[in-house]
Formats: C-alpha cells, sequence, structure tokens
C-alpha cells in the first residue's frame, strides 16, 4: 500500500512538515475525526499485512532448520553407503585375489600351452578388475573425506542452528502478540471516532475509503487533491483552504483538508519583512 501525506494525522502532519494552520480559520470538528479516523485505519491496515505475513515467515525459518537437518542427516547416511560400499568392494578384491592365487597353482596342472596361455589371460582379466574396483575404491575414499568434512561441520552447527531459529521465531511470535494488542486498542479507538463523526460523513467516509484502497481523506496542495492528483475548480480551492466544512474532491470523492504551507525564509542579507515596512 502506497502511503500518502493524508494518511498522518492532521496534527501529526502540521507537526512534522513545520506547517500551521490558517490563521483565523476555525477547524471543523468532523474534518479533524475525519482525519484521525484515516490515520486509525492506516495503521490498522499496516497490522494487519504484518500479522498476516508472519505465519509465512515462521514457517520459513522452520523450513530452513528443517533444510539443514534433512541435508545433514542425507550426508550422513551417504557416507554410511560409502564405508559399506568400499567393504563390500574390498570383498570383491579378496575374491578375486582367492582366484587368482588358485589360478596360479593350476598354472602348473595344465598340460598343454594352450591350457596354460588361457590360465594366464584369465589371471590377467582378473587383476584388471581389481585394478577397476580399487579405482573405484579411491573415488568413494576422496568423496568420503569431503562427506565428512562437511558432517563434523554441520554437527558443529547444529545447536547454534536450531537456537538461532528458535529464537526468530519466538521474536516473531511476540511480534504477532504486540501486533495484535495494539491492533485492539486501535480498533477501540476507532468505535470511539466513528461514534463522534456526523453520520452522513461517516457514511461518506466509509464508502469513499471502500472504493479508494482504504484513503478517504485527502490533503489538497498547490490547488490539487493529492489523492487523484485533479486541479480543484477555485472557488472550491477557497473553500477547502477555510477548513470549515466537510468538502470532498470532486474527481475521487475524498475528503478534502489544507495545511498552510510555512513561510519561505528570508534571503541572507535581507531585512525582515516588518523592518522593510517599517522603513
Amino acid at each position: 500500500m502506497v502511503v500518502r501525506c493524508d494518511t498522518i494525522g492532521w496534527w501529526r502532519l502540521a507537526k512534522s512538515r513545520g506547517h500551521n494552520l490558517i490563521s483565523g480559520a476555525k477547524l471543523h470538528p468532523d474534518l479533524k475525526t475525519a482525519i484521525d479516523l484515516q490515520q486509525v485505519d492506516h495503521r490498522v491496515a499496516e497490522l494487519d499485512s504484518r500479522i498476516a505475513a508472519l505465519p509465512a515467515e515462521i514457517k520459513t525459518l522452520e523450513s530452513q532448520l528443517s533444510d539443514f537437518l534433512h541435508a545433514h542427516e542425507e550426508r550422513k547416511h551417504r557416507l554410511a553407503a560409502n564405508q559399506r560400499e568400499r567393504k563390500e568392494m574390498e570383498g570383491e578384491i579378496q575374491t578375486i585375489q582367492a582366484r587368482i592365487s588358485k589360478h596360479k597353482d593350476q598354472l602348473y596342472q595344465v598340460k598343454t600351452n594352450d591350457q596354460y596361455k588361457a590360465m594366464l589371460k584369465e589371471i590377467e582379466n582378473e587383476e584388471r578388475e581389481i585394478g577397476k574396483i580399487e579405482d573405484r575404491i579411491l573415488e568413494e575414499m576422496v568423496e568420503a573425506e569431503e562427506l565428512q568434512k562437511r558432517v563434523a561441520e554441520a554437527a558443529a552447527r547444529l545447536e547454534g542452528e536450531k537456537a538461532r531459529v528458535a529464537g526468530e521465531v519466538r521474536l516473531l511470535e511476540a511480534t504477532k502478540e504486540s501486533a495484535e494488542s495494539e491492533r485492539r486498542g486501535l480498533l477501540a479507538h476507532r468505535q470511539e471516532l466513528a461514534a463522534a463523526l456526523n453520520a452522513e460523513v461517516l457514511e461518506l467516509y466509509e464508502r469513499v475509503r471502500k472504493g479508494r484502497n482504504g484513503l478517504a481523506v485527502a490533503e489538497v496542495r498547490n490547488g490539487f487533491c493529492i489523492g487523484c492528483h485533479v486541479l480543484l475548480r477555485p472557488q472550491r480551492y477557497n473553500e477547502v483552504c477555510r477548513n470549515e466544512a466537510i468538502l470532498a474532491c470532486e474527481s475521487c470523492q475524498r475528503i478534502l483538508y489544507y495545511v498552510e504551507p510555512p513561510e519561505e525564509p528570508e534571503p541572507p542579507g535581507e531585512p525582515a519583512r516588518g523592518e522593510r515596512a517599517a522603513t
């Protein structure tokens, strides 16, 4: 939601911008109440948005911890699997080495040259197979080293991550409780303001607020309605500047008010206006 100056309380706006009401003008009481009501509604809308966003923020934090734990467990499972695979491959090597030893013993029992060559070929293939398995074991050892490092790092961070997420969740829950408490107070105050407002003015305020994105009151500045940026007719502008009646923008229907701009500072070295007049 875009925050415009007309959503700020009348007296806060006058003070923050250094403005004063028109000299001698009488501020219509319903106009001040409408401006105060706009301020309350704007703050309630902010709180509603904040309260609505908090569950998703909490869920995001919990998901971060869940993802961290899941990744940690996955690495631990992969490390255990890696160790099992290496053990199985080492067992395969022992089995092949036993066959090689048996075949070497059989070399002395063969009766023909062809049988001897075939036995040598078989031994050569078995030794080549051992070489391939050893290469795989080496790859698994490299992976295991990296996994062990990452598992150790995650284990060292685990308690810290749990504490961080728990702390941030508690902070968000406290923020939600505080926002809900403030919201309840504002809604009670809103009821008081609405009850103090003229029924016709309240009906206009509520109707415009629903149709204009929650903004029912707008300042007039330099002849323009700040709500819709449409130039007012000179007569309507002069009427609004007095702040003595409830007047609506003829374009957007927002309730209008006027804050007198501050006087421009005197140029350096120039006498004040009163001094010039006296001379």
